[in-house]
């Protein structure tokens, strides 16, 4: 018999660098989940990606107090920034302007991002991160 879903719980946890504060602990602690099995899971899967990077997660929190938890790739507009160099979006986009942004640098992007995007094809997952680039304030060249 499967176990029976207790809730759902979407956090961003900075890669390889869990730990019990918040927004951690507080948010298991409700679910009475192991705080710390966590942690060790989490940076354990996510070593491999550049430290500091905030990674989506969703942990499926079960009656028997156990879990388990998907990890998703960093939002696009953090990959945008990084790519840019920018410190962070516009308030304005629509008239100031905070960077530009090449074709080459939205498809790295977009290859990046294409597990979770809802995208046909790398044409159409290009043109989704080009309008997240646009509402930041960037200029889409190409």
């Amino acid at each position: 018999m499967a176990k029976k879903v207790v809730g759902y719980i979407k956090l961003q946890v900075k890669a390889g660098q869990a730990n019990p504060s918040p927004p951690v602990g507080p948010a298991l602690g409700q679910r009475g989940l192991n705080i710390m099995e966590f942690c060790k899971a989490f940076n354990a899967a996510t070593q491999k990606l550049e430290p500091g990077l905030p990674i989506p997660v969703i942990i499926t929190a079960y009656s028997d107090r156990s879990f388990t938890f998907i990890t998703k790739t960093p939002p696009a507009t953090i990959l945008l920034k990084k790519i840019t160099g920018v410190a962070k979006g516009s308030p304005k986009p629509n008239t100031d302007k905070v960077g530009k942004v090449t074709r080459k640098q939205l498809e790295d992007v977009a290859k990046q991002k294409e597990p979770d995007l809802t995208a046909a094809d790398l044409d159409a997952a290009v043109r989704t991160i080009a309008g997240s680039a646009r509402s930041m304030g960037l200029v889409v060249e190409g």
